[in-house]
C-alpha cells in the first residue's frame, strides 16, 4: 500500500513521524536498501560491518592511517628509488711493460680479472687498448699500478693519464697523477693511482684507454693481474 503525505498532512507513530519535511526517526532503527549520493552518514551511525568497496577512487590517505602489513606490489611505476651500483668491472695488464720515457699508451695485453675479483653487471670490452662501456651512465674509473727502476738513474715521476673521447676516436687526457722515483743505487720503487668520473651519454663514441707516464729511463712497470700491481676498474655510479 502506498501513502502520499501532501500539504501538512503525516504519519506520526512510536518512535518516527513522517510528514513533508522528511521522515524524523527519534526511537528505533531505521533500515534503507541505500543511501543516495550527497547524504551525510555520521561516524556513530556506522555500525557493524562495513561492505566490502574498491579501494580505486581512494585518494590521499594520511600516512599514519597505514598500518599492518602492506601488500606485495609491483615496483614498477616507483619513482625516486635508487638502484644501487649496477655494474663493477676489473681489467688488469698480463704481461711486464717497459714504458719507455714519455707518455705512451698501454695498447696490449689486456685482460679481464677472475682471481677472487667481483664484478657486478655487465663487461667493459676492450681493443688496442681502447675500453668500450656496456650502457650510458656517470663511470668512476681508476688506474692503479706501480714502477720499478733497476738502475741509479736521475731520480724522475711515473704515473698514468686516463685518456677519453667523446667522438670515438679524438683522446684527450682527462686526468693524471704522478709519483717520484728516486735515483737511488739498487732498485727503487714507486706507485701511483689516477681517477675520473666520466659521464657517458653514448656507448659508441664515449670511451677511454690509459697511458703510462715516465721521465727517466731504466724503468719498467709492475703488472700481475693476480696481485693488482697493475689494474684498472669501472664503477657505474648511476643513470647519466
Amino acid at each position: 500500500m502506498a501513502i502520499t503525505i501532501s500539504g501538512t498532512n503525516g504519519i506520526v507513530g512510536a518512535g518516527f513521524t513522517v510528514d513533508n519535511s522528511g521522515v524524523s526517526v527519534t526511537a528505533g532503527v531505521g533500515t534503507f536498501a541505500s543511501i543516495g549520493t550527497g547524504v551525510s552518514v555520521s561516524a556513530a551511525g556506522l555500525t557493524g560491518s562495513l561492505p566490502t568497496i574498491s579501494a580505486a577512487n581512494c585518494t590521499n590517505l594520511p600516512a599514519a592511517n597505514l598500518t599492518g602489513t602492506l601488500p606485495a606490489i609491483s615496483g614498477a611505476n616507483l619513482t625516486g628509488i635508487t638502484a644501487g651500483i649496477t655494474m663493477h668491472d676489473v681489467w688488469a695488464i698480463t704481461s711486464g711493460v717497459d714504458p719507455a720515457g714519455g707518455s705512451n699508451n698501454l695498447t696490449a695485453n689486456w685482460a679481464r680479472s677472475n682471481a677472487y675479483f667481483g664484478t657486478i653487471g655487465s663487461a667493459m670490452t676492450e681493443s688496442s687498448g681502447v675500453f668500450t662501456f656496456p650502457s650510458t651512465g656517470i663511470y668512476y674509473i681508476q688506474i692503479a699500478g706501480g714502477y720499478y727502476r733497476t738502475s741509479s738513474d736521475a731520480h724522475g715521476y711515473t704515473g698514468f693519464n686516463i685518456m677519453a673521447c667523446t667522438d670515438g676516436s679524438s683522446f684527450a687526457n682527462q686526468q693524471g697523477m704522478y709519483g717520484s722515483l728516486p735515483g737511488l743505487s739498487g732498485t727503487t720503487y714507486s706507485y701511483c693511482a689516477s681517477s675520473f668520473t666520466f659521464d657517458v651519454t653514448n656507448t659508441s663514441t664515449h670511451k677511454v684507454m690509459f697511458q703510462t707516464v715516465v721521465e727517466g729511463s731504466g724503468t719498467s712497470l709492475l703488472e700481475s693481474a693476480h696481485s693488482r700491481r697493475l689494474n684498472v676498474e669501472f664503477t657505474k655510479l648511476g643513470d647519466t
